[in-house]
């Protein structure tokens, strides 16, 4: 039987290897029933673009059960490193963490991130105590770098953000994994369950996503595939699969077969 251990990232440990998010959902309600339905623990805040203050009933962060859910903050929205590193600032002063999901955007169209900046500010903020997961290209060396620079997760996209389009190069994601100690979090462009389960298959720690649950036709239905399809993908990557033969092989014994 395969016993499989926790999700643990800097010394801290989730259940679910599932992480998600909470923009572009119709309303509040229908991001509540997702998140429910996902089974996650970890919910990750775009800093910039919620009422930090819970000023009114309908504020974001008021329907975010923080005894359920572990907020992990996000610096979405930032182009440069002293926006990225005053955001994670900021979301820590407001009272969320001291963990953040750190990007530092390097092209509006494809919002691919900006690697140099990325590793000066995961640098800037880890000397600060921050927790830095930060959202990166599919290359490993920059992995590399970024583990060396204090990340406690590297979390390489599987394709543009939002784009839905899987895993484009899962041999890159397969090599960060083998390159690095600190968990791997595959971000961005998962769009339904079969690349979930497609990416948990690599290897790699655990999945954030965001768009593919919240922009489906059914996000609560969504939500639960994709809960399923990480426990699925996860499951058989620790099973291991079967070998690959270039001809067939009967799966029915041949000998005593009758004459």
């Amino acid at each position: 039987m395969v016993d499989d251990k926790k999700l643990e990232i800097a010394g801290r440990k989730f259940r679910s290897r599932l992480l998600v998010g909470t923009g572009k959902y119709k309303d509040n309600q229908a991001m509540v029933a997702a998140h429910e339905a996902s089974g996650a623990e970890v919910v990750t805040v775009a800093v910039r673009r919620v009422d930090l203050s819970r000023g009114t009933e309908e504020a974001m962060l008021n329907f975010i059960d923080t005894d359920k859910y572990f907020i992990l903050p996000n610096t979405a929205g930032c182009y440069c490193v002293d926006d990225a590193v005053r955001t994670a600032r900021l979301g820590r002063e407001a009272g969320m963490s001291e963990w953040v999901k750190l990007e530092v955007i390097g092209d509006e169209k494809t919002l691919l991130p900006d690697v140099v900046g990325l590793l000066e500010a995961t640098r800037i903020l880890v000397a600060e105590g921050f927790k830095v997961m930060p959202y990166t290209s599919d290359d490993l060396i920059v992995a590399r770098m970024l583990e060396d620079a204090g990340a406690v997760a590297v979390m390489p996209l599987a394709s543009p953000i939002g784009s839905g389009m899987g895993i484009l190069n899962p041999i890159n994601i397969r090599f960060i994994k083998e390159a690095v100690s600190v968990p791997v979090i595959v971000d961005a462009g998962v769009g339904t369950a079969s690349d979930a389960a497609v990416a948990m298959e690599l290897g790699v720690d655990g999945l954030l996503m965001n768009t593919g649950i919240a922009a489906a036709g059914d996000p609560v239905a969504m939500a639960r595939a994709m809960k399923l399809a990480v426990e699925s993908g996860r499951l058989a990557y620790l099973a291991g699969r079967m070998e690959l033969k270039q001809y067939a092989s009967a799966s029915s014994p041949t000998s005593g077969m009758i004459e």
